[in-house]
């Protein structure tokens, strides 16, 4: 799937937006998320040295899923194009619960090196999340969320989603825009 930048938030306009796919599979054991970015240098951030760090002031991409094992919340995993990950649970943005990093090592990460070509970033980043972090044994419905990509602080910052947000400003903390994913 494509992630397409809104239109309508003033952070949007006027600049040269990342390309970025995204592909979305589901086993019953685990999430697979293969997203493949190219974007302007302009675009490019990465400061983010650890995991539970600020990853979306970086250039990132998101996973944001409904949690199968309690609807009333959801996780937010975030992947910098070095492959470090910010996650949490919660029931809306200011309610988040950070997960410890002995979790998030449970996560997978490949990815290429970012490579410049002419003033272009290319990377790609493959994120795989196991069941048992949303505290299940295995995945049985298909799941619902967003894709996102973002870098707030880059010197152009931008925001994209795979679904549309009907906000005014840019905000991927709002589980009523998700959907079903795959």
């Amino acid at each position: 799937m494509l992630l397409k930048p809104n239109m309508q938030w003033t952070a949007n306009q006027g600049i040269i937006h990342p390309m970025v796919t995204a592909e979305f599979s589901q086993t019953t054991n685990s999430v697979v998320v293969k997203f493949t970015v190219e974007e302007p240098l302009d675009c490019y951030r990465a400061a983010v040295q650890e995991d539970n760090g600020r990853s979306w002031e970086d250039s990132c991409v998101e996973i944001f899923l409904q949690n199968p094992a309690n609807p009333a919340e959801y996780f937010n995993f975030e992947t910098t194009s070095r492959g470090f990950v910010l996650a949490a649970r919660g029931i809306d943005r200011n309610n988040r619960q950070t997960l410890p990093l002995d979790t998030i090592a449970k996560i997978k990460r490949s990815g290429t090196t970012p490579c410049i070509q002419d003033d272009s970033v290319y990377w790609t980043m493959t994120i795989e999340i196991p069941a048992e972090i949303f505290g299940i044994k295995s995945f049985q419905a298909p799941l619902r969320g967003n894709l996102y990509k973002c870098a707030d602080k880059a010197n152009k910052p931008h925001y994209l989603s795979a679904f549309r947000i009907e906000t005014e400003k840019p905000d991927f903390h709002r589980p009523e825009f998700f959907q079903v994913l795959g």
